[in-house]
């Protein structure tokens, strides 16, 4: 772990190639006036919007909704199975059952969902904006989305086949954080704060109603985006029944990675954001994935207060999405994958952005972060759906 300690209060980071915009962003943070103790920088940061994707801060009175992200409770499932193995052709049709089960990118629902699988409203007229997209969250509900989004299904060192999910809450999440966002922006600037709008920091404190209505509607995106995983953990275990009726499954280990909450450390309560960071409470079960061509990692959490009791989420970006489509060669990273024997998502040039070639090495990656976590399981890519 690096320190860092020219700004306000010091900066712990556990990435050692930490990108010049990215340290940038980490300074801004360290010197917000209700920062408290520390800022912390998982080994996967990159470059976010206001606040680096992998890092962790605590705030001692208010909510910053550009600390938690536009992916609102983002995260991922993973279950270990009965089977010790699985061949070819079965895989193929596994993959094509979940295909007709589950859309991804930007496909939706045919139909509303039964809606006993949507997370309850105690009185929608609490939740503005969640009430809002409601209707349409309920064709949204076990989808994958875009971009990095994924379902995975892998072989462990523990000798077992596993799959994995990496999906959040849609656009009801979205809607959530940008009017948030917006609000906590007009509202600095009618009360003049000193916290610069370049930053793209803006916050609300936590005793108005705007931060109050944004903590219990981030608090239901959590709970749809678990919904979300669950139910497409649901229709993966169904396509493998097809193949496989005797199949069982673990139950799942579920995290989320883009979220804030009140928590205590150092003899404080404060709030603690993680934006492309989870949990790590010792003893605490956690999924790090890597790239869909590289391995990730089933983990328990040390509890290490340095880090808020965090670890990153995955292996982090080390080139911006147009950046990959530009650069990489297409060629090249099918034939990485090919040679592996993975059934994978790369098709066409614009499929670059979400190649092995634009992430970090994950290996790199769980070294640098070998005092938060302990490995499980390393589970090796099978096959690979992409959003």
């Amino acid at each position: 772990m690096k320190y860092i300690d020219t700004e306000g209060v010091i900066i712990k980071s556990w990435c050692n190639n930490l990108e010049e915009n990215a340290l940038t962003q980490a300074k801004n943070l360290a010197n917000l006036p209700f920062i408290f103790r520390q800022v912390c920088l998982m080994p996967d940061t990159h470059e976010g919007y206001g606040m680096p994707i992998g890092g962790v801060i605590a705030t001692d009175g208010v909510v910053i909704p550009n600390a938690v992200g536009v992916d609102i409770g983002c995260g991922m499932l993973a279950t270990g199975s009965s089977l010790t193995g699985i061949d070819l052709p079965t895989l193929k049709r596994i993959l094509s059952k979940i295909r007709e089960t589950v859309p991804v990118g930007f496909d939706h629902q045919k139909k509303n969902q039964d809606e006993s699988l949507m997370p309850q409203m105690e009185n929608p007229d609490i939740y503005p904006e969640v009430n809002r997209q409601y209707r349409s969250a309920c064709k949204q509900i076990g989808t994958l989305g875009g971009g990095n989004h994924f379902i995975e299904i892998q072989k462990g060192s523990d000798g077992r086949i596993w799959f994995m999910i990496h999906s959040g809450s849609r656009n009801i999440g979205l809607k959530v954080a940008s009017r948030y966002n917006q609000t906590a922006i007009a509202l600095n600037e009618r009360w003049h704060s000193l916290v610069p709008k370049k930053w793209e920091l803006a916050f609300l404190p936590i005793e108005t109603d705007e931060a109050k209505t944004y903590l219990r509607e981030m608090r239901y995106c959590l709970e749809f985006a678990l919904a979300n995983r669950k139910l497409m953990a649901d229709r993966v275990r169904a396509a493998f029944r097809v193949e496989i009726p005797d199949v069982e499954f673990d139950e799942p280990i579920n995290i989320h990675h883009n979220y804030a909450v009140f928590e205590h450390h150092f003899g404080k309560n404060v709030i603690v954001h993680r934006k492309g960071a989870t949990s790590a409470r010792d003893g605490e079960m956690g999924i790090i994935p890597g790239s869909q061509g590289t391995a990730s990692y089933i983990v328990r959490g040390k509890g290490n207060p340095d880090s808020f009791m965090s670890c990153s989420h995955g292996a982090g970006r080390k080139m911006g999405r147009q950046a990959a489509i530009r650069t990489l060669d297409l060629e090249a990273e099918k034939k990485v994958l090919d040679d592996k024997g993975i059934l994978h998502a790369i098709r066409g040039k614009q499929d670059l952005e979400e190649a092995p070639g634009a992430y970090k090495d994950i290996d790199v990656v769980m070294e640098e972060q070998q005092y938060l976590v302990d490995i499980v399981v390393r589970l090796e890519p099978l096959a690979v759906i992409k959003g």
